[in-house]
């Protein structure tokens, strides 16, 4: 994921907790935390955050020495230490927005789904104004990227990690690292090989260490080499570089060496590795790739980290890395080495692989269900999870690697069938996992891809599906005039495509749009227009409901003779699907409307006939604040003891809730309130 993986500088190695090497640079860092800007040079109070620069090729160590640096002066910032990735393993740079959501997620502060990357750089900025926080961007491609993450307040820190200078950032030196010393060189290499080979041979060592140019990843793999051959010596190595051409950097000879030394196997898994979606995987994803055992996949990725090929993840599931510095020289291999089919075969086993592990992550939630109970058991032991707290943890880990993947597979063009099943697959395990809510910003990017591929493929009907959800997602987060925009644009794909679903769907949720504007008269056309498709199909309880919206809509007009109309045709729809619920609410609202209008005696016994019907319900809440409207309605017309019967005997039907929530009566005074949702649709693909 980073160079990380295989950075000498710092990283913990075999169990070691001792920082190695680097202490001069770390000296530098820590002085240039306090030292003087030109800000305060010039009597002027520093406008924000100071950056500290530490700029060197992957593999370097310069994420180890952040990581350091962080380690050291993280006491001095309260708030602590918040971190976010800039680029992916193959250099493309990680959008702003998305690292800004990482930022704020590590904040505990929400972001909408959505947003906008200035809208989201502007929410970090206000969450960071009033803390002291310690900021690590890992990977920075260009300047912009970390100048639209700095926070406004000097009282914070950023460390960036880059692999140059980043040009337009104020009052910035870079701590530039080149190779290890030789004494941290040596070192390095007897964490892995033990202290008596390189003791016997003090000059053989050094001579390796001068081959390797103290690259420190060259001579992680240089130890992994040494440390998988107990026989050979140091300088058995250091002549094998040394008769290898002077082409190529330190690290691509080492590596070249290393990998021509793995069984032909191994080799393979290693170069198909490159295809990890964030350079992210697990024993599932390498044996998906590989086409072997997922316990034969696991051993085969230990001996790459023993070999210091891979890094293994801090994580309570195994997880492993693929260092950003090895990853051009795998990608490089698996072109040259594979044909185009294979390697698109090996992408295409790893997404249906990853979409039978969210189908069961999804069906343990189901396990009421005899349906998902006979599909559980059905799926193989191996992509199983033993509880549903289990598949939840696993969802949570790999989250970056499944979005990844549904990026990659989406970008790759020619696996549309298998990224459509996939972000099918992911929607509704997100969604059964963390709920609508907490998953809007994650869905939000992936209904956006299946619009990618519906737009590529010219499928009419995904694309009115995902213009819907994102519409919908726009919708919760009060950005209504952009989910008008696509509502519309949905129902044009859902002419389109004849699908009577969407374009329904579409109209009524235009509808709901210029509600929440104002625009009362076109919400009740564009009711009106839903309405009129739902009789045309005898939907009766879908046409009982919209009978509901435009009287709502003429409600809140001031319309009062047209919503008592529609509200008695919703009545009537109600009565004859014999849904009782329905017809109370909707009696509810009738009684209001005719308070409204004036005629309180009317809507007294309308809210009478509505008790007893939410008694048969059996709708608690509903019943209460009907209690409490009779009870207003009793005061208006002189009745005080009346009225304080029923305030009682709302009391008692809700107990303490009252205290706790909002009344219910207030939500039913509310003339604009619309107690009717339209369900998010999940792409149209299926299991």
């Amino acid at each position: 994921m980073t160079d990380q993986a295989v950075d000498a500088g710092g990283v913990r190695l075999s169990g070691e907790d001792r920082f190695l090497g680097r202490t001069r640079e770390l000296k530098e860092l820590r002085a240039d935390i306090e030292r003087t800007g030109l800000d305060t040079l010039s009597g002027r109070k520093a406008p924000r955050a100071r950056v500290l620069l530490i700029a060197g090729r992957p593999g370097s160590g310069r994420t180890a020495l952040a990581e350091e640096l962080v380690r050291v002066v993280a006491d001095r910032y309260d708030d602590g230490v918040l971190r976010a990735r800039l680029s992916e393993p193959d250099g493309t740079p990680v959008p702003v927005g998305n690292a800004a959501r990482e930022l704020l997620t590590a904040l505990d502060v929400r972001a909408p789904a959505g947003a906008a990357e200035g809208d989201l750089t502007a929410v970090l900025r206000e969450a960071l104004a009033d803390r002291r926080a310690l900021v690590l961007l890992d990977d920075a491609v260009a300047a912009e990227q970390v100048d639209a993450l700095l926070p406004d307040t000097p009282e914070c820190l950023v460390v960036a990690v880059s692999g140059g200078p980043l040009t337009g950032i104020a009052d910035v030196r870079p701590c530039t690292l080149g190779g290890l010393d030789t004494k941290s060189g040596l070192e390095l290499l007897s964490r892995h090989t033990g202290s008596v080979r390189i003791t016997v041979d003090p000059r053989a060592a050094e001579g390796l260490v001068e081959e390797c140019q103290g690259h420190p990843a060259a001579l992680m793999l240089a130890g992994g080499w040494l440390a998988a051959r107990p026989k050979a010596a140091v300088s058995d190595l250091a002549k094998q570089l040394h008769a290898e051409s002077d082409e190529g950097s330190p690290l691509s000879r080492v590596f070249k060496l290393v990998y021509t030394s793995l069984p032909a196997a191994a080799a393979r898994t290693l170069r198909l590795l490159s295809l990890a979606p964030a350079g992210l995987l697990d024993p599932h994803t390498a044996s998906a790739l590989a086409g072997c055992s997922v316990s034969g996949a696991r051993s085969t990725l230990d001996d790459f980290v023993g070999l210091g090929l891979l890094h293994a993840v801090d994580s309570p599931l195994p997880q492993y890395e693929v260092p950003g510095c090895l990853y051009p020289l795998l990608k490089a291999l698996a072109d040259t080495q594979d044909r185009p089919a294979e390697l698109q075969l090996a992408r295409a086993r790893m997404l249906e692989r990853t979409v039978r592990l969210l189908q069961s992550s999804r069906a343990i939630t189901e396990t009421d269900s005899p349906d998902a109970r006979e599909k559980l058991q059905a799926m193989p032991n191996s992509v199983r999870f033993p509880t549903p707290r289990a598949a939840e943890d696993w969802l949570r880990i790999r989250r970056p690697a499944l979005l990844a993947a549904a990026r990659l597979a989406v970008a790759d063009g020619e696996l549309d069938t298998l990224a459509r099943r996939l972000m099918s697959q992911l929607v509704r395990t997100m969604v059964a996992h963390f709920g609508m809510k907490a998953a809007a910003p994650d869905l939000y990017g992936i209904h956006g891809l299946v619009l990618d591929v519906a737009e590529r493929r010219a499928l009419p009907r995904e694309k009115a599906a995902a213009l819907l959800n994102l519409a919908d997602l726009d919708a919760q987060t009060g950005r209504t005039r952009e989910a008008l925009t696509r509502y519309r644009a949905a129902l044009d794909a859902g002419r389109e495509a004849n699908d009577p679903y969407a374009t329904c769907r579409a109209m009524e949720s235009v509808g709901g749009a210029y509600l929440e504007l104002g625009d009362y008269d076109r919400a009740a056309d564009w009711f009106g227009r839903a309405l009129a498709q739902r009789l045309a199909r005898d939907e009766r309880a879908e046409a009982a409901r919209l009978y509901g919206r435009i009287a709502a809509a003429h409600t809140c007009a001031g319309h009062y003779g047209e919503a008592v109309r529609n509200w008695r045709a919703a009545l009537a729809g109600h009565r004859k699907e014999g849904d009782v619920a329905a017809h109370a609410r909707a009696l509810s609202e009738l009684a209001r409307v005719q308070e409204y209008a004036g005629h309180p005696e009317e809507s007294l016994r309308t809210c009478q006939e509505a008790v007893e019907c939410a008694r048969r319900a059996e709708d608690v809440r509903l019943l209460a604040a009907l209690q409490l409207r009779l009870a207003d309605t009793l005061d208006r017309l002189g009745d005080p003891a009346a009225a304080q019967l029923h305030r009682g005997a709302a009391e008692r039907l809700l107990g303490d809730e009252l205290s706790q929530e909002e009344p219910a009566s207030q939500q039913a005074e509310d003339p604009k309130h619309d107690a009717d949702a339209c369900e998010i649709r999940s792409t149209s693909a299926e299991d």
